[in-house]
């Protein structure tokens, strides 16, 4: 198989600024995420940043960096400017792996580029969870996905959906088993000839509205597979407890905390 994982890297974060840098039991995040991306199959694994100092620190330790526009509005337009200045051709599968993400497993980031490689109708490829509590259900930053049986995505909401019509779902801890809730999970596999579409079509009144940039590709017709991933997508780093936890989580496999 393959493929090219490439990491965007903003510098930039209303919550956690320089969070690519942020120490991780002794190493920068970015380390950890790319380190990670090195467990898979992937042919090559580059970092994608705006920032000279995440550039620079990602040579340091060995990493492949390459340096994009900081006016960038998404990680996807990121995305775009770097394969073309890595010179990826148009059919060349590209995984996009967010660079909050140290703890992603490598055999789901294979999982999805071969999905998309098996695939030849779908523009991108993505993965879900089972949703199986209600608070989670309920939650507007968890992001729902329905879709079809041959496992094209219908449609992706904030909202709580399928909908519960006939029951009172805030009176229940977990989902029926029957609903088939999903969360979505935010790794995506895209060819390059996708994403240079993606780039020249407007922003959708339904991405503004959900703030997804996922539902851009849908309205504008393009099919997106999507299965459950086979193994648990452990929590990204978006918030300072995040980043505590996650750091927690690597100094366990050190022995350096019980």
């Amino acid at each position: 198989m393959s493929y090219t994982i490439i990491i965007p890297a903003r510098y930039e974060s209303s919550r956690l600024p320089g969070k690519p840098l942020a120490d991780l039991a002794g190493k920068p995040m970015i380390q950890r995420v790319v380190e990670a991306a090195q467990q898979s199959s992937a042919n090559q694994v580059w970092v994608a940043t705006d920032h000279a100092e995440v550039h620079e620190r990602v040579l340091a330790f060995g990493g492949n960096s390459v340096m994009t526009a900081a006016t960038h509005e998404s990680g996807t337009d990121r995305l775009q400017e770097a394969v073309h200045n890595l010179g990826l051709a148009a059919e060349d599968v590209v995984v996009n792996l967010q660079g909050d993400e140290p703890l992603m497993p490598a055999r789901v980031l294979d999982q999805v580029a071969a999905n998309l490689q098996n695939n030849s109708w779908a523009a991108l490829a993505t993965l879900c969870e089972p949703l199986l509590e209600t608070a989670e259900y309920l939650n507007p930053n968890v992001v729902k996905v329905v879709h079809s049986d041959d496992l094209r995505a219908l449609y992706f909401s904030r909202a709580p959906i399928p909908a519960l019509r006939d029951q009172d779902v805030h009176a229940m801890t977990k989902l029926p088993d029957s609903l088939y809730a999903r969360r979505h999970v935010g790794l995506y596999a895209y060819r390059v000839r996708f994403l240079d579409d993606f780039v020249g079509w407007p922003v959708h009144a339904l991405e503004s509205a959900e703030r997804l940039e996922q539902l851009r590709a849908l309205a504008n017709g393009a099919q997106i597979h999507i299965t459950d991933s086979i193994a648990a997508i452990p929590p990204g780093v978006d918030t300072p407890a995040d980043l505590e936890a996650v750091r927690r989580t690597f100094l366990q496999e050190q022995g350096r905390v019980s």
